[in-house]
């Protein structure tokens, strides 16, 4: 299979998506129908996220191993190290590997029931991500991402201590990293300058949540842990109560932000999805990511 790093090709920015594994039928109907939506796009890759504690596990390597034998599409699976040992994580691994997955992105993870609550070590796991990253590189030919966090990790010092713990992340193996969601483009970019300034280049790629509606700025500003900016709170705080000019305007915010990301030379932006697709669709055809004959590559190698 294809690398993440091998689809991101720098003469060009490209885009990729972010999807949940299903919790039930009418999920894995929607889940589907969003893939096949998307697939036609030709995304750089797709991920599929995997449960705190490992509470979606079997779903997300279910939902993984049927878009790479159904789809063209290049797939990443989530793992992550919490409530885990390392003979679990080496299985999951091993599943991977036989179902043709190559991408991984390697997470310590969030305690289960409360992401804020106490990390504790599995008895028989691993403590830190780029112990992960070294795990999965051992046991075969994985292209390996790791998360980063603009605004800094809430279990972190602060933002340099923060930086210094994704350079090592890199430094492990990692070949990219995704950044957490974050409100202005400016976040990314100072992220993105301090890890230069540690020497490292590594590919970082940024996490983007069209913002359609109050409830995905909510989640926003959980997943990111900060507020909304004033600006942004100005913009759009009066329009909660109107779903169609809300919708309107959190459009004009998301493109905004991904054109200012694109100026600055960032190859690629990773939408999250919410397992739907119109608002993806939407934004990378304003942002000129579509192909110009839009296609799956299916005439490059077969499906099965």
């Amino acid at each position: 299979m294809t690398s993440v790093v091998a689809r991101i090709p720098g003469d060009r920015p490209v885009f990729s998506v972010e999807f949940m594994p299903p919790r039930d039928d009418a999920d894995e109907r929607r889940l589907w129908n969003s893939i096949r939506s998307l697939e036609g796009l030709d995304p750089a890759f797709v991920s599929v996220t995997y449960g705190a504690g490992g509470s979606s596990r079997d779903r997300t390597i279910r939902t993984t191993g049927r878009v790479v034998r159904e789809t063209t599409l290049v797939s990443m699976a989530h793992l992550t190290a919490v409530d885990h040992s390392v003979a679990e994580l080496r299985n999951v691994i091993g599943w991977y590997a036989e179902l043709g997955v190559r991408n991984v992105l390697a997470l310590r993870g969030d305690p289960p029931g409360d992401p804020m609550g106490e990390w504790v070590m599995h008895p028989e796991g691993l403590e830190y991500a780029e112990e992960l990253v070294r795990l999965v590189r051992e046991l075969g030919d994985f292209c390996v991402g790791v998360s980063a966090f603009p605004y800094g990790h809430p279990r972190s010092a602060d933002l340099d201590t923060d930086t210094d713990y994704l350079v090592r992340k890199l430094r492990a193996g990692a070949d990219f990293a995704i950044a957490q969601l974050f409100f202005e483009a400016d976040d990314f970019l100072r992220m993105r300058d301090r890890v230069a300034a540690r020497g490292c280049d590594a590919l970082l790629v940024p996490g983007v949540m069209p913002l359609t509606t109050p409830k995905i700025m909510s989640k926003t500003v959980e997943l990111s842990g900060a507020q909304v900016p004033r600006a942004l709170a100005d913009r759009l705080g009066p329009l909660t109560d109107d779903p169609k000019a809300f919708r309107a305007a959190g459009m004009d915010v998301t493109e905004e932000l991904s054109r200012r990301l694109l100026a600055e030379g960032v190859p690629c932006l990773h939408f999250y999805t919410f397992n739907l697709s119109k608002a993806t669709k939407e934004m990378v055809a304003r942002l000129g990511l579509v192909p110009a004959r839009p296609e799956t590559r299916a005439n490059l190698r077969p499906v099965g």
